[in-house]
Formats: structure tokens, C-alpha cells, sequence
């Protein structure tokens, strides 16, 4: 058995290390390209979201390679991918690619169901495979941690590129680290290259929360590194949705010490009920966002994406109640980079005209105070 899985973002590195943990022999797919996404495209229904088209193309990239069986996530609720795989399979049938497929569905529904999986795929003992899952835990973690270091000091680098070369090398590492001592170290080392880092001084950075479908918010491809440009436009990135974070909420129902996402608590009153996908959290990010000095927010989903779209339709009360402004990006394989960086720019030139307009009405309102005439005098 050689066991692929689908490409998001960083996933592949705690994937591989689960997975080799219990026993089995890992083809990781190439990273997400151009060719990734024209083979999905080739194959899949037009119809179908983006999302599925990448991961078909992941996986016969995979085949390639030698991969045998997938090993994916399932769904339930309004969200598609709830349907990816068997639609998968049967588009890998029709064009002559066998696989077997092993889809997890939420444990919190299906907890019996995943356990049987778990045991299907094991192959050593509980004990060793405990290990190798807690090994990818921690490297989760440790990701997400210098991806957030990442992106507060990406706006603000003297020479750019410097942060993310020193992220890419800890992140091939992290990906070989074989014990929890390793993984402590690789993080240290990153920290003390970051530390060293040259910054801007005096140059005004704005803070950009972003929200949406969790696969168009971490794979880089879909979204055309929307992070990475937004630094050099000198914006600090913020999000809610981390691997880690994700693997918390939903394996683990919030119980360890993580940041969570919970939409009850934020979301309402401007929707106050599970819609599928992450739409729920995409509003309850949103508010969080504005509440927290966010100068604006921006939403990612695939096109015809239905909870992104009920997000949608509630984002611009979320915004007048918020006071900040929100944009959102909807995405499929013609999206076009020349596009998307305009329209980035264009928020972001927004953005800093009404920071520095709410800057001079506080300053005007103060020496009006002083003044004598700030409350109509």
C-alpha cells in the first residue's frame, strides 16, 4: 500500500509524518502548480469547485509517483466536499487510474467508522503509531506558530524574501525532524534568524484579517500567495484558520489549549447557525476582526462556493456594524494574478486613506476639545 493525500498548504508535512507514524509507505504529490491544476481542470465537471479540481490533479501527479490509495477527509452538511470523493473516483475510474480510497469522515459523526479506518491502515503497534500522531501534532504546531511569525514580519522586512527563505528551510526540516527535541530546536533556530532580520522603521503597516473557505485560504496556489503579496504591499496578514487549529476544533472539539473557533459566540447575531463549510466561522472571523483593530477583512471562496455565499450576503452588515471595510475574492482556475494584485492594491490604497483620514478626524476632535469648539461650541 502507497498511500497519497491531497495538498493544503502545509498539511502535507503533518500528514506524511501521521501516516509514516503508523507503518505506511508515503507518496506525497508534488507541490500544487500550473500542471496540478490544468490535469483537474482536463478531468473534472466545469461545474465542480475548485477545491476538487486541484485534488484530482494532486492525485494523479501521485499515480505517477506510484501512490495506490488516497486517504482524504469527507464532509457533512451543505458543503460539496462532503461528495469529492466519490465523484473522485469515479473520474479516476473512467480514465483508467485506479485507486483505493479511504475517507474520514468528521469523528464527531462517524467516530466508530473512523476508528475501523485507523485500524485498517495501522500497521504497528498502538503504541508507535501513538507517537507518530502526536509527532505530527507537535509539528502542526510549531508551523503554524513560525507562520504566524511569518506574517507579522513580512510588511515589515528591510530586504523581502528574507523571512520566507528562513520559513521554507525550517519547514523542510521540520518535515525530516524524527523526535520533539528536534522539532524544538528547528523553531529556536528559525526564531533567532528572524530575530536578526533587518525591519522598516516608521513605515505604517496595516492589518488585514482573512477569512473563508479553509482550502482557498491555506494552499497558496489557489489563492496566488494573496499572503505574500499582501506583505509587500506592506499589510500584516491575520487569520483564524490554522492547521492546528483546525485539527483542535474538529478532532479534538476545542479541548486543548489552542485558540478555537467558535461561531456561536461571534458570529450572531448576523448569522446564527451552521451553514456548512467554514461559512459560520468566516463571519464569526470577520467580527472578531473588527473588534480587534483589524483595518479591513478579506474573504476567500471558491467560485460558486454556497456557505461562502451565504457569508457573503451578511459580510457588509458585519462591516457597517464593524466599521471595517470587507472584500471578497472569489476564485476558479481563470482567475487571473493581474487581476487579483489590482484589486489588492486598490483595497489596500482604500485602507490606508481611511486609516490616515480616522487619524486626522482624532487629531482635529482633540484640538477641537482643547479648543473650545469640539461639541459644538
Amino acid at each position: 500500500m502507497k498511500v497519497t493525500f491531497p495538498h493544503m498548504g502545509h498539511l502535507w508535512v503533518v500528514l506524511k509524518t501521521a501516516l509514516e507514524g503508523i507503518g505506511l509507505e508515503v507518496v506525497v504529490p508534488p507541490p500544487c502548480t500550473r500542471r496540478t491544476l490544468e490535469l483537474g481542470v482536463r478531468h473534472a465537471p466545469e461545474s465542480a469547485c475548485l477545491p476538487l479540481k486541484v485534488n484530482l490533479g494532486n492525485f494523479l501527479e501521485a499515480k505517477e509517483l506510484g501512490a495506490d490509495t488516497i486517504v482524504m477527509a469527507g464532509g457533512v452538511g451543505p458543503c460539496r466536499i462532503g461528495y469529492y470523493a466519490q465523484v473522485q473516483r469515479e473520474i479516476l475510474r473512467d480514465i483508467g487510474c485506479e485507486y483505493e480510497m479511504v475517507v474520514f469522515e468528521p469523528p464527531d459523526v462517524h467516530f466508530s467508522e473512523v476508528l475501523e479506518k485507523v485500524k485498517y491502515l495501522n500497521r504497528r503497534p498502538w503504541q508507535e503509531g501513538l507517537r507518530g500522531v502526536m509527532l505530527a501534532w507537535q509539528k502542526a504546531c510549531a508551523l503554524d506558530y513560525l507562520e504566524q511569525r511569518v506574517q507579522h514580519l513580512r510588511p515589515r522586512e528591510a530586504q523581502p524574501g528574507r523571512v520566507d527563505a528562513v520559513f521554507q528551510r525550517a519547514l523542510r526540516e521540520l518535515a525530516a525532524a524524527a523526535s520533539r527535541r528536534e522539532i524544538k530546536r528547528i523553531v529556536r533556530q528559525a526564531e533567532r534568524e528572524m530575530a536578526t532580520l533587518p525591519l522598516h522603521t516608521g513605515r505604517t503597516v496595516l492589518k488585514i484579517g482573512i477569512v473563508g473557505e479553509i482550502y482557498t485560504v491555506l494552499e497558496p496556489l489557489v489563492n496566488l500567495n494573496i499572503e505574500k503579496r499582501l506583505g509587500t504591499l506592506g499589510v500584516e496578514v491575520v487569520r483564524g484558520l490554522f492547521i492546528s487549529r483546525w485539527i483542535n476544533d474538529n478532532l479534538f472539539k476545542g479541548l486543548l489549549p489552542l485558540p478555537s473557533h467558535d461561531p456561536a459566540k461571534t458570529a450572531p447575531p448576523f448569522l446564527n447557525h451552521f451553514v456548512g463549510g467554514h461559512g459560520w466561522e468566516s463571519v464569526g472571523d470577520a467580527v472578531t476582526f473588527a473588534r480587534h483593530g483589524c483595518d479591513g477583512v478579506i474573504q476567500l471562496a471558491p467560485l460558486t462556493c454556497m456557505p461562502e455565499i451565504v457569508a457573503h450576503s451578511v459580510m457588509p452588515a458585519v462591516q457597517e456594524a464593524g466599521g471595517v471595510p470587507v472584500m471578497t475574492l472569489y476564485l476558479d482556475e481563470q482567475t487571473g494574478e493581474a487581476g487579483l494584485q489590482t484589486r489588492l492594491e486598490a483595497f489596500v490604497d482604500m485602507l490606508y486613506w481611511k486609516k490616515k483620514r480616522d487619524k486626522e478626524r482624532r487629531s482635529a476632535g482633540a484640538w477641537g476639545y482643547f479648543l473650545g469648539v469640539g461639541r459644538g461650541s
